[in-house]
């Protein structure tokens, strides 16, 4: 079932007015997704956005990668969507038993209706649609819509974790064990913040952390009554021919208002021990995964504890890239690498299975995986970290984190390091009066 698209491109000076215009244009539509990249480094568009829904792939774990590539073979078209954490399921001999609070599929796609990107100075529609008038005035019914001022009522929902500081700590602890027996040699332990019975507004929301944390891989992608409003740092994988690049975030800083005080936070991180050993033992299970799809010898590190400065933090981040093999397509390289090391630890199958016992909630869509395949099954995702995931049915948001548990690991330190990641997704949740405990 392929259908034929048609591109039709427009002068548009990009503004952040014109992002927000679109957010609100379409607010009412069920299966929509807007990806910014806030102008970033390494990035094949600055927005992209994908909007309404021909057709829509839903699955559990089970075949969900066999029915994802049947989906993909049978439109060969842009499809965007995520890929929930608990899909290492269907990879290894692994279970998901913990309590599911916000029941998002395993696995969503959809096929939109209109593509639009947004690049520099250029607005490109691809739609079915072989009329350029229309598309000229669908361009300026957008730019003229009035921005929706008007803040929707909320309810007094309250954020509470799911474990206690000491349950964190107690937790963080049973991992060092596991370390010092050499069962792992770093794990990702993350915690969750729930908030019951609220009603966001998932566009405002959506803006205000993207305006906080400006980060390379923003996401707003609403799938009926599922919401994913990300303001993620991190790149899981991206191919572009048979060029594979993957950007593993490992080693977290603060940042300070006091610009001498900002740049010795930064050479901190570089020349932290713990920091590196954390960064390149991620880096070594990226090459690795890499290499099960990849042509002989083509796995190469790019770049190394590279340090990175965003509106919160400044992260370590190394880039990895391989060439994939000719018998290989598009979900073989993803079946391959995920979930993303980074989140899951070394060796990954040891770490997943501690991680499972050990945490208190099902992952599910939170250190999975947001982005789009092209009509060419070239694709981009990024890690979902930093994120605020929403069931508007079952008035539930939630707000995940997690640090990495090394043999250095200071376990007191490590939760005030999540504490650091959650608190731009905390204030959010505080202005749609969310009360904090």
């Amino acid at each position: 079932m392929h259908n034929q698209r048609y591109s039709h491109t427009f002068e548009l000076p990009e503004t952040a007015q014109f992002k927000q215009q679109l957010l609100s244009f379409y607010s009412s539509q069920e299966y929509f997704m807007l990806l910014d990249s806030n102008h970033a480094f390494k990035s094949s568009y600055n927005c992209l956005v994908a909007i309404g829904a021909i057709d829509v792939l839903r699955c559990d774990v089970g075949s969900a990668f066999a029915k994802a590539e049947s989906f993909q073979a049978s439109h060969e078209d842009w499809m965007f969507g995520y890929l929930g954490y608990d899909l290492k399921n269907e990879l290894e001999p692994l279970h998901s038993n913990n309590i599911d609070v916000l029941k998002f599929p395993d696995l969503q796609f959809f096929i939109p209706e209109l593509v639009i990107e947004l690049n520099g100075q250029s607005i490109i529609f691809h739609s079915f649609n072989d009329e350029r008038s229309d598309h000229a005035n669908l361009l300026s019914d957008i730019s003229s819509s009035n921005l929706n001022e008007e803040k929707s009522t909320r309810t007094q929902g309250r954020l509470v974790p799911i474990d206690t500081k000491e349950e964190y700590l107690a937790k963080a602890y049973q991992f060092l064990e596991h370390i010092q027996r050499g069962d792992i040699y770093e794990a990702n332990l993350c915690t969750q913040f729930v908030a019951q019975d609220v009603v966001l507004d998932s566009i405002q929301a959506y803006q205000e952390l993207n305006k906080s944390s400006k980060p390379p891989f923003a996401a707003y992608a609403r799938f009926e009554e599922h919401y994913i409003i990300s303001a993620s740092p991190e790149r899981y994988l991206k191919k572009e021919g048979n060029l594979l690049v993957s950007q593993p975030i490992k080693g977290t800083a603060a940042r300070s208002a006091d610009t001498a005080e900002d740049e010795k936070l930064k050479n901190q991180l570089l020349q932290n021990q713990k920091e590196r050993s954390e960064n390149v033992m991620i880096v070594d299970l990226v090459r690795n995964d890499l290499s099960r799809v990849a042509t002989r010898g083509s796995v190469e590190v790019s770049e190394l504890y590279g340090i990175h400065t965003f509106e919160q933090v400044h992260h370590m981040i190394s880039t990895v890239q391989a060439r994939l093999k000719p018998q290989h397509n598009a979900i073989d390289a993803i079946k391959a690498t995920f979930p993303m090391g980074s989140m899951t630890g070394a060796p990954k199958i040891s770490a997943m299975k501690i991680v499972e016992e050990q945490e208190s909630f099902k992952r599910g869509v939170y250190s999975g995986a947001v982005g789009y395949f092209t009509p060419d099954a070239d694709f981009d995702f990024n890690v979902v970290i930093r994120t605020i995931l929403y069931n508007a049915q079952e008035k539930i948001a939630t707000i995940s984190v997690g640090s990495a548990i090394t043999i250095e690991a200071i376990p007191e330190k490590e939760y005030n390091e999540c504490f650091l990641k959650a608190n731009a997704l905390i204030q959010v949740l505080k202005s749609q009066g969310v009360e904090i405990d």
